[in-house]
């Protein structure tokens, strides 16, 4: 029996031994959790590791040679996460055995599939806020790091790209080609959008990230990947906080509509009604597609306000923005402020509210009247000074007009210039015998443009429309009859073919005189111009080989092989230039057939063309010499020569006349006239790196 020694404290030790009776061995659990917390911060990583190493050496066992695995596998703790497609079910099973049978490992998390056929091929791309997800099947020829490297140039900096996809046969050609496309036309989208490829069709749900984003989204979507299509096209425009939009009206009557639109359907309308509020009938649309109209305003109802009040000036603007409706410019006449005035306290649609109004008047100068043409109706513009004057000119068009309706939008106004009335029966008389057109009145000035349904009539009508016009005024025509081309005034043609002949011209191989293909579309061009231009001219200078003579023949050698065709083989002692135009009379030759189309070199045929001209040109008569009487010439001594020289072929045309005659030729054959194009005098050249020069001397 144990003693306590003298003072010890019996009762205050029981308590506490009786405490630590009852709680056995839940005291120890702390520090055994403690011990355990240590322990496995230490050792679970080193489990990972080594799962991690021995399951990446079976994965890339599974892969072909060449080619990136199949099986995929990712280690959480002691459990396995594979991913993957497996060829048959043989090769998963025995991977699933050899990965199962690792030590430490507690379970495999799949599933793995097997590659199968998938039709149709959907491959979908869908926009995170941290990257692109991609979900569906990819071509099991394609592992998923080879098509991670090819589409990371489509995705932006920095951009995660997570690639759940499975492998599956069937995919469409041009995989890869087609999914870069598609990732790239993604960047222009905003975050939950997506991009489908169902076998060769591509379709887009999304919204754009932006106004500009989406016109170059659609901008894009008019140049596919060859062989794809579109499927459904679904992209709402970008939501802007500032939305306006814009009318705008010139002084010549003409319109113009900027800002945005909500929609395609809500575009048509609008530029329909604008056509037919415009009073020249021409509309410059520069509106683009966004979100952010309030609801509660109705899109079309704004526009159509917004025209109607573009119609009751002569020129400014009508814009609306923050839901309010303000106005700058020139009111039509004194009539239409009170118009607009009333139309802006109780003709604006649910939403709008009046804005800012600042309105000048001034007279009308010049004093315009229109009438136009065109389907099944006419159309009255502008100004007339009286009611009596309204009366009689659509008096004079009733008359003469059987199918069409008459629509008048004319205004009664001050300061018409004198004898109007008189200009407009005459110009209303001529302006019905058009199948279609426009009269223009501006002040004392009348233009009919349109088209005569006889080129008799038409010219019938220019002459008496002038004959008739009343003292003091003037008229021009600008008629056309159906397949007749209009002829364009000598100052319009000045100017045209000086825009078009800017720059260097067509220049040729170093050697050669032979067309190329790339100088089509320049004389096509021309030819076109000279057309409408009768009284166009044009001089024809060839150019000359460029300075370094090692060059100039190394290249004519190289253009001699690959032409070596359009050389005359019998030729031995021709000079190796190869020429369009082999001499000057199958040039004339060429003329006097006047073919009606233009034969290029490599179109069907050509080459019986080209063999016809070099006949022409080998059996074209020449000019011999007189053969002169027998003489005792063939009895003289060797040594002896006649007294008077042997006769000197005359010269051919140089390589730069060479140049410019297969120009020439070209543009006969395109449709010019003759007396339309020339050639430079001998001897002129240009530089070579000028090109030929076609020059305008009329």
């Amino acid at each position: 029996m144990r003693h306590l020694p003298p003072g010890s404290d019996v009762s205050a030790a029981s308590p506490f031994r009786d405490r630590c009776r009852r709680l056995g061995w839940a005291v120890g659990l702390p520090g055994l959790a403690a011990i355990l917390g240590v322990s496995a911060a230490w050792i679970t990583p080193r489990v990972e590791d080594r799962l991690g190493a021995e399951a990446d050496a079976i994965a890339r066992a599974t892969a072909e040679p060449g080619a990136e695995p199949w099986l995929r596998v990712a280690v959480a703790g002691r459990d396995l996460i594979l991913n993957g497609e497996a060829p048959d079910a043989a090769t998963r099973d025995t991977a699933h055995r050899r990965l199962a049978d690792l030590p430490g490992v507690r379970r495999l998390v799949g599933p793995v599939g097997l590659v199968a056929l998938a039709s149709p091929f959907v491959w979908i791309a869908t926009r995170s806020r941290d990257g692109v997800d991609l979900t569906g099947s990819r071509p099991a020829e394609i592992g998923v790091g080879a098509l991670a490297e090819q589409l990371a140039p489509a995705l932006e900096p920095g951009t995660p790209l997570r690639d759940q996809a499975h492998a599956a046969l069937g995919g469409p050609p041009d995989f890869t080609t087609a999914a870069t496309y598609a990732l790239a036309r993604l960047r222009a989208l905003t975050p939950g959008s997506r991009i489908m490829l169902e076998d060769t069709r591509l379709s887009i749900l999304g919204e754009a990230a932006s106004v500009s984003d989406d016109e170059a989204l659609r901008a894009a979507l008019t140049d596919l990947p060859m062989g794809y299509s579109l499927g459904r096209i679904a992209i709402l425009p970008a939501m802007i906080p500032n939305f306006r939009f814009v009318v705008t009206r010139s002084a010549e009557g003409g319109l113009d509509l900027s800002g945005y639109v909500v929609s395609d359907a809500v575009r048509a309308e609008i530029r329909g009604e604008a056509a037919a509020a415009a009073e020249n009938g021409q509309v410059t649309d520069r509106m683009r597609s966004a979100r952010g109209l309030p609801p509660e305003i109705d899109a079309a109802a704004m526009a159509r306000v917004t025209l109607q009040l573009a119609g009751l000036m002569q020129e400014g603007s009508v814009t609306v923005a923050e839901a309010r409706v303000s106005l700058s410019g020139v009111a039509l006449d004194a009539q239409a402020i009170p118009e607009i005035d009333t139309l802006l306290r109780t003709g604006l649609p649910a939403g709008l509210a009046r804005g800012d109004v600042a309105l000048t008047t001034r007279p009308l100068s010049p004093y315009r009247v229109a009438m136009r043409r065109d389907g099944d109706s006419v159309t009255l513009t502008g100004h007339l000074p009286d009611t009596a004057t309204r009366e009689a000119l659509l008096g004079t068009l009733r008359a003469r007009l059987f199918r069409e309706r008459l629509i008048d939008r004319t205004r009664l106004g001050q300061g018409a210039p004198a004898e109007l009335a008189r200009a407009l029966q005459v110009t209303a008389g001529s302006f019905t015998l058009l199948a279609k057109g426009e009269a223009r009145i501006a002040d004392r000035s009348v233009t009919l443009m349109g088209e005569s349904l006889y080129p008799q009539g038409a010219r019938r009508m220019a002459v008496d429309l002038s004959a008739a016009m009343p003292q003091g005024w003037n008229a021009e025509t600008t008629l056309t009859s159906p397949g007749a081309t209009a002829v364009r005034p000598p100052e319009a043609c000045v100017t045209a073919f000086d825009a078009g002949a800017a720059g260097p011209g067509p220049v040729f191989s170093p050697g050669s005189a032979t067309l190329k293909p790339a100088f089509y579309p320049r004389l096509d061009a021309i030819a076109v111009l000279a057309k409408t231009c009768p009284t166009l001219r044009l001089l024809i200078t060839g150019h000359g080989d460029p300075s370094d003579p090692a060059a100039s023949a190394k290249t004519a050698v190289a253009n001699s092989t690959l032409d070596k065709t359009a050389v005359d083989k019998t030729a031995v002692d021709k000079p190796a230039v190869e020429s369009a135009v082999e001499s000057t009379a199958s040039l004339e030759a060429t003329r006097l057939e006047k073919p009606e189309t233009v034969k290029r070199p490599g179109d069907k045929g050509s080459d019986k063309q080209d063999s016809k001209d070099k006949s022409l040109a080998k059996t074209a008569p020449r000019t011999a010499p007189k053969t002169a009487p027998k003489t005792d010439s063939a009895k003289r001594a060797p040594g002896q020569t006649d007294a008077k020289p042997a006769a000197t072929a005359e010269p051919g045309p140089d390589l730069a006349q060479q140049r410019a005659l297969a120009i020439v030729d070209y543009l006969l054959q395109a449709g010019l006239r003759p007396d339309q194009v020339a050639i430079a005098a001998g001897g002129t050249v240009r530089p070579a790196a000028e090109g030929v020069g076609i020059a305008n001397r009329s």
